[in-house]
């Protein structure tokens, strides 16, 4: 397909007519051309951005639901549209990219019932006849920079909350889903937003940092909000902080799921597999570490391990396929290369371990240990590396022994000693007797540490794309000491 830059509404191809191309990741076969951004076409985004803003800003509450509920009965009506261009350019089976409109419709649904309930607070004054309020208004433009991962959700996220509270945004695509992404921008098009409201750009390989910095640096935008690794958002985050502009950061994760010594054991092993194995593990919030109590890691080690073998890898296009591949052969070849790792230095390959070009089977490590770098860093591949621990205070050492903290989870059939853990585990997110990927449209979505600060999701996100002012209105007169 041809994706282009989305601007006022129109289809425009970079200013140097500039192209790059997206492949198939499992046969090499292009998917997508898609139109390469340059600074010039950035500052054009966003002085479209700027100019609809004033209108789209004062348009009234209930109109701005119209459109956000119209633009999600859009995107749920084109999945199939959308599945041919993800599953091309991402390598995701269809039940991913259904999962992903899905809950991105949803998430268009929560922000438009929420437009009408941004409010704002009365405080008592010590002045004599003032009335002293906060209210919260829409900031201007907003730029959200969003992955290929879950390319319609994140991208969705990024720009249905600043929408719903009055904003115009800039989506900047990722150079992997460039094409998918573009049609997100066609779906607001077609569902009627007035021209500048919602721009997409996208930009060639090598030009994401120069792209990047002109629409952080440009007078309008207010607000950045990027999903992805955590080494880009720390770039980010510098950069934002050059013009003083605040950011709302989801990074890298390195999630554990901490099996105590009372756990249902077969319903830790399906959350596990689902967590680990899910979209080849390429989930911020995939399940990285499994800490089991060692009184029952044998058996959960076997079963695991039996239930990854059933588990085949493959054309995701072949529905007997649980497992796609990775989002490209270099990606498998450096998750590969953690297991061996880990493998040399004690680590035992129960399950998996095999790779075929981008296919990478799904893999359990038993042992895995902190010298070992598959312990620390995040491999974004479908490997599930056990930790046993003596006890409960061990597991949560462990948990917490990572710079990561986003998502996590126990299980153990003592909720409420499993929710002591829960408190004690140093992440955003946190699910007691369910797997550690989760998301939901009306949730707080966000981490600590290196996994990134600030919130996505519900109306915790009112908080991130308003801003907070204080207002007076003085209904007497002053006294004033000269």
């Amino acid at each position: 397909m041809e994706a282009m830059l989305l601007i006022n509404n129109k289809d425009l191809p970079a200013a140097d007519a500039a192209t790059f191309e997206r492949h198939d990741p499992l046969t090499g076969e292009m998917v997508t051309r898609a139109a390469a951004a340059t600074v010039e076409d950035a500052k054009r985004a966003a002085d479209a951005a700027a100019a609809a803003f004033p209108a789209w800003a004062a348009m009234l509450p209930s109109e701005r639901r119209l459109l956000l509920l119209k633009a999600a009965d859009l995107l749920a009506a084109r999945a199939g549209q959308f599945a041919d261009v993800q599953m091309g350019e991402t390598g995701a089976a269809a039940s991913w990219v259904n999962f992903n409109v899905h809950l991105a419709a949803n998430m268009l649904r929560e922000v438009a019932s929420f437009v009408s309930q941004i409010t704002g607070e009365t405080y008592p004054s010590e002045t004599s006849g003032c009335l002293s309020m906060t209210v919260r208004q829409p900031v201007g433009v907003v730029l959200g920079i969003a992955p290929w991962n879950a390319p319609i959700i994140l991208a969705i996220r990024a720009i249905a909350a600043p929408l719903a509270c009055g904003n115009t945004v800039i989506l900047k695509a990722s150079g992997t889903s460039p094409g998918t992404q573009y049609l997100l921008g066609c779906v607001f098009r077609d569902a009627g937003f007035p021209p500048g409201v919602v721009n997409v750009v996208s930009n060639g390989p090598g030009d994401a940092g120069r792209v990047g910095e002109a629409l952080i640096a440009h007078p309008a935008v207010r607000r950045i909000n990027f999903t992805g690794s955590t080494e880009t958002g720390r770039f980010i985050a510098e950069t934002a902080a050059r013009y003083l502009k605040p950011v709302v950061l989801e990074l890298g994760g390195k999630a554990p799921l901490i099996v105590l010594d009372d756990a249902d054991i077969d319903e830790a092993v399906n959350a596990a597999a689902f967590g680990a194995f899910m979209y080849q593990g390429q989930i911020c919030m995939s399940t990285e570490r499994i800490v089991v109590d060692q009184s029952l890691a044998d058996e959960f080690v076997t079963k695991l391990s039996r239930k990854a073998e059933t588990l085949l890898a493959g054309n995701p296009r072949d529905s007997k396929m649980a497992l796609g591949p990775l989002i490209g052969r270099a990606a498998a070849t450096k998750v590969d290369a953690l297991v061996k790792e880990a493998v040399a230095k004690g680590a035992k390959l129960v399950a998996g371990g095999k790779i075929d070009g981008a296919v990478m089977q799904a893999t359990v490590l038993d042992h895995v240990t902190p010298e070992m770098r598959i312990y620390h860093e995040e491999s974004f591949g479908p490997v599930a590396p056990v930790i046993r621990v003596r006890d409960v205070e061990e597991a949560i050492r462990i948990a917490n022994d990572t710079v990561y903290g986003l998502s996590a989870a126990v299980f153990g059939r003592n909720v409420n000693r499993a929710l002591e853990v829960a408190r004690r585990i140093e992440s955003g997110i946190c699910h007691i007797n369910g797997p550690t990927v989760q998301d939901e449209a009306q949730v707080p979505f966000g981490g600590m540490k290196a996994s990134g600060y600030g919130r996505f999701g519900g109306r915790a996100a009112i908080n991130e794309f308003t801003e907070l002012r204080w207002i007076t209105i003085e209904t007497q007169p002053h006294h004033y000491p000269f």
